[in-house]
């Protein structure tokens, strides 16, 4: 009996301490980062008219806006980062989502990551054709399997099981995007009948085929990092290929201890590279600060490849870089400070 009593009341005693644990308040500093992009390489600021323009500035906006009120509130990094991400994929301005570029097939796949730095738990899928917003999915992977990667049918298979908003694929169609698939291949045509392929417009469109990427990192008031990307990939792509923006440590990554990282660019190269995951050890190990270690990756290791790109990323002092070695990248950021409380927030298209 008196072990009995002994053990209700070592039950009841861990009960109240978990009451009372539950009830603290969370360590808050008071302040946060959201850094948003969409996608380096498929500018030219010769063909941005100021009404694209607008519309390009207002959609950073838009997805700032809604991160931004998640993180005011003391929301996590994680939610932030999805949510910016959402906005994103369901405006087709961007290849993501909505805005999907075609493969040569003529459908749409799409890819997306996510990963959060306390934990570093990660979930990314590939190569879904049904799934209305991938990052979501990504994040079903991390928080509701056992998986880091799921791809194609059984990806979409798992998205179903999960709840997930699921679409036709005619939902992803847009005509711009298909008008571009038709002159990739007229491109590509033209380059295997050895026919001269040197006109402004093709040798452009071969250029923005590459590319084409919305990602979003964010430091809450917890301290907390996150980072997400989505993707369409490339126009025209072939035989299921998967670029960077799935991949964690190459497209996509989080860390407490150094930094958030989403990339936008010539997806092999980041792969070759391990893009994000190297800047965050340059950062760890080499006690490079960020903006070092960035630009290191980005402006010389990057092109000295022979590819190009961009990425957004933000460290564990709220520090910011934006850098990218082609003609534009859509970015923007939305930060608040904890001295003054002031809220900053800035959108940028070219350099």
């Amino acid at each position: 009996m008196k072990r009995l009593l002994l053990f209700a009341f070592s039950l009841h005693s861990l009960w109240v301490a978990a009451q009372m644990s539950a009830s603290l308040p969370i360590s808050s500093s008071g302040r946060y980062v959201l850094v948003v992009h969409g996608g380096a390489g498929t500018i030219s600021k010769n063909l941005m008219t100021p009404e694209r323009e607008k519309k390009y500035h207002e959609a950073l906006d838009n997805a700032l806006r809604v991160g931004a009120a998640i993180l005011e509130r003391g929301g996590s990094s994680l939610d932030a980062v999805e949510a910016s991400v959402r906005v994103l994929e369901d405006n087709p301005l961007f290849n993501a989502g909505k805005g999907a570029v075609f493969t040569a097939e003529g459908i749409n796949e799409l890819d997306a990551a996510i990963m959060e730095g306390a934990t570093l738990r990660a979930g990314s899928i590939a190569g879904v054709r049904t799934i209305r917003n991938p990052i979501s999915a990504a994040r079903a992977v991390m928080e509701r399997s056992e998986h880091v990667l799921l791809t194609g049918q059984g990806a979409e298979t798992f998205a179903k099981e999960q709840g997930l908003t699921m679409v036709d694929p005619s939902y992803f169609y847009t005509s711009e995007r298909w008008e571009s698939l038709q002159r990739a291949k007229k491109r590509d045509s033209l380059a295997a009948t050895g026919t001269p392929n040197h006109s402004a417009s093709l040798l452009l469109e071969q250029q923005k085929s590459r590319y084409g990427t919305v990602g979003a990192v964010a430091l809450d008031q917890q301290g907390h990092l996150a980072a997400a990307t989505s993707t369409g990939g490339m126009t025209n792509k072939k035989w299921g290929r998967v670029g960077d923006a799935p991949i964690i440590g190459s497209g996509t990554y989080a860390n407490d201890n150094t930094v958030a990282i989403s990339c936008t660019g010539w997806g092999e190269y980041f792969l070759r590279l391990v893009m994000a995951k190297s800047i965050s050890d340059r950062m760890e190990f080499g006690q490079q600060p960020l903006q070092q270690a960035a630009d290191e990756m980005v402006l010389r290791q990057l092109p000295a490849l022979g590819g190009d790109g961009g990425l957004i990323a933000v460290d564990k002092q709220g520090n910011i870089t934006m850098p990218f070695c082609t003609e534009g990248m859509y970015r923007g950021y939305i930060k608040k400070e904890t001295a003054t409380g002031l809220v900053q927030t800035k959108t940028f298209i070219f350099k």
